[in-house]
């Protein structure tokens, strides 16, 4: 299973930087090859300063080795090996009306000492973070996570957009990072679901990725905007960090396993404000954000 993922991963970096170098027009993705030295390593790809992307990541890795005491104690385990292998994506565009995008998927095998499998998982999702709302683009994308669930089981796209609301919450803010839409994790096989159908379930929505976004982006990248809105664009940037820096496992677990610092960080933007007790305007578009954002909403 671990190769058969990896394997994916591999062609779906592939694919998702063909995808957003051929809609930004102006610049190629950069790429890096890394090795961890406890084991495994990873292939980085960044995109920066082009038509359309400001900046943003598409970066898979496979790590392995032994499980650091702080993940040990997360998982309640004593001294075990483990192996992970994901593609980690987010994409911050130039323009304030297109929205920055977020995507992982991700596999993890644990191991005894004789290196059978005691524990193996799934996890991962996609979500939006838009800085002035249209409410179609939310429909769309929520409906393009919906169709690809709905392929797999009906109860999968309410369970993880709900995942999704929860997780991707700035508790110390009170707001949601964005307006959500799949998060799962620790899918394991059961009884009536086996590992094979949560790789077909876990592909699926890797594979919808594009679907979800391009279109987005197509819409919005040629509307005009002002220097007021790329204001509001940097300050919603700065809660995107927020969230990045103090709830994310993903970074945290990348930090706590000696992962590749360049590649945990990509995620950052590279303009951002923070300033002091902003409110908008009473009436504005950018309250109408903040509205949506204090409170999930059913898109689909």
């Amino acid at each position: 299973m671990k190769n058969k993922f990896y394997t994916y991963i591999q062609t779906l970096q592939n694919q998702i930087c063909k995808g957003l170098e051929d809609i930004d027009g102006g610049t190629k993705f950069r790429e890096d090859l890394w090795e961890r030295p406890e084991g495994g390593g990873g292939r980085t790809r960044v995109i920066e300063n082009g038509n359309v992307f400001e900046k943003g990541g598409v970066n898979i890795s496979a790590v392995h080795g032994k499980l650091p005491d702080t993940m040990q104690k997360m998982f309640g385990v004593g001294e075990a090996d483990f192996f992970a292998c994901g593609l980690s994506l987010v994409i911050h565009p130039k323009n304030p009306m297109v929205p920055t995008v977020h995507a992982n998927w991700r596999y993890f095998e644990m191991y005894d000492k004789n290196g059978n499998i005691i524990n193996q998982w799934f996890g991962g999702g996609q979500d939006l973070t838009p800085y002035y709302l249209f409410e179609e683009d939310a429909k769309h994308f929520h409906q393009t996570c919906k169709n690809a669930c709905d392929k797999h089981n009906p109860e999968f796209y309410p369970n993880y957009k709900k995942k999704c609301d929860e997780y991707f919450w700035n508790a110390h803010r009170f707001e949601a990072r964005g307006i959500g839409g799949l998060f799962f994790d620790y899918l394991k096989a059961t009884e009536v679901i086996s590992m094979e159908d949560w790789f077909n379930f876990v592909t699926e929505v890797g594979n919808s990725f594009l679907q979800a976004y391009v279109p987005i982006v197509k819409k919005r990248k040629d509307i005009p905007f002002t220097e007021a809105q790329r204001t509001w664009q940097e300050i919603r940037r700065g809660r995107y960090v927020e969230f990045n820096l103090v709830h994310d496992k993903g970074t945290l677990f990348g930090l706590k396993t000696n992962g590749r610092i360049e590649s945990i960080l990509m995620s950052l933007p590279p303009h951002v404000q923070w300033v002091y007790d902003h409110h908008p305007e009473a009436g504005s578009e950018e309250e109408k954000l903040l509205k949506v954002l204090a409170k999930p909403i059913d898109w689909v």
